[in-house]
């Protein structure tokens, strides 16, 4: 008698697992958090703390100025799906601090990540007219503590994953303090009284608390106003008189201004710096990817330091 092998149970079981297969990675997929940040260096942060759990879109790229940013129909589309919102705060994204404010009443996990720093660590120069300065990345300590908010944020979403987020919120502030280190040794490089750091505007005010320079901005906190004909003469004199060897632009500001400075004041331009975003992801330099915060703040300090010795 001839016997006949019916194959059809073993390929329905066979797709059955297939299928469980498929909905076991789309499901793995669907695990990660979704986040919209504002600020490339917010990114990072968002993405150094989250890893592999988050999936991070922001907003704004290589030299945007967040100061004069303003959301498009497809960032508020973003903001709106998004499981949790982290942004600078300190009234730096301007115009959009409205939205965060009417996302996080509808109870939206909304979260600036400047809060994670104490307000006795705050500066309030009297050009900010009544703010504080929103800065605070160019503090690599203060940074570290936006870490905090990250973890705090990204907990508290998903309170089972708690115990991961802290984990690489303490990894990534190891990190930052190595970096921190790494910014005091190269800053003493240069000799104080060498230590004087002109650029576009106000953006390098806990930069220079921090790491020993005086800094002078032609512009204040925000780069919605221009500077006057007086401003810069007056720059120009102080260049003079102080003997400074280089000045510097900015990558997300016009760099018009400070080449003339430059001209009327007989220096040299020492070279562009990253102060309202970072640069493009994966743009080496010296070993360093100028897209990472790392990578940043390595470029900032290596060309101010070179260009003033």
């Amino acid at each position: 008698m001839k016997t006949t092998l019916n194959l059809k149970p073993l390929w329905r079981a066979l797709l059955g697992l297939a299928m469980i297969a498929l909905l076991g990675t789309a499901t793995a997929a669907e695990r990660k958090i979704r986040v919209t940040t504002t600020t490339s260096m917010v990114t990072d942060l968002v993405k150094q703390v989250g890893g592999d759990r988050v999936e991070v879109a922001g907003l704004m790229g290589a030299g945007v100025d967040p100061h004069l940013y303003k959301a498009t129909a497809a960032d508020v589309s973003k903001l709106q799906q998004a499981e949790v919102i982290f942004y600078n705060g300190l009234v730096l994204e301007g115009k959009m601090t409205d939205i965060f404010t009417k996302l996080a009443r509808s109870k939206k996990f909304v979260y600036p990540v400047a809060e994670g720093v104490p307000e006795k660590r705050l500066l309030e120069p009297p050009q900010f007219e009544g703010h504080y300065d929103p800065h605070v990345w160019f503090d690599v300590e203060l940074w570290a503590m936006c870490a905090q908010t990250v973890v705090k944020g990204l907990s508290e979403l998903s309170p089972k994953d708690k115990a991961h987020f802290e984990q690489r919120g303490k990894e990534v502030a190891t990190k930052l303090r190595a970096l921190h280190e790494w910014s005091l040794k190269k800053a003493a490089e240069l000799p104080k009284e060498k230590r004087i750091l002109v650029t576009s505007h106000d953006a390098y005010n806990y930069f220079g608390r921090a790491y020993g320079f005086q800094v002078v901005g032609l512009q204040g906190v925000s780069t919605v106003t221009e500077a006057g004909l007086a401003d810069m003469a007056k720059l120009v004199d102080f260049i003079k008189k102080n003997r400074v060897k280089a000045i510097f632009v900015e990558s997300s500001v016009s760099p018009a201004t400070i080449q003339r400075i430059a001209k009327d004041a007989g220096v040299k331009v020492g070279g562009e710096l990253f102060s309202d975003a970072m640069g493009t992801p994966g743009q080496m330099e010296h070993g360093y990817d100028l897209g990472t915060y790392e990578g940043m703040i390595k470029h900032n300090l290596t060309t101010i330091v070179e260009a003033l010795k």
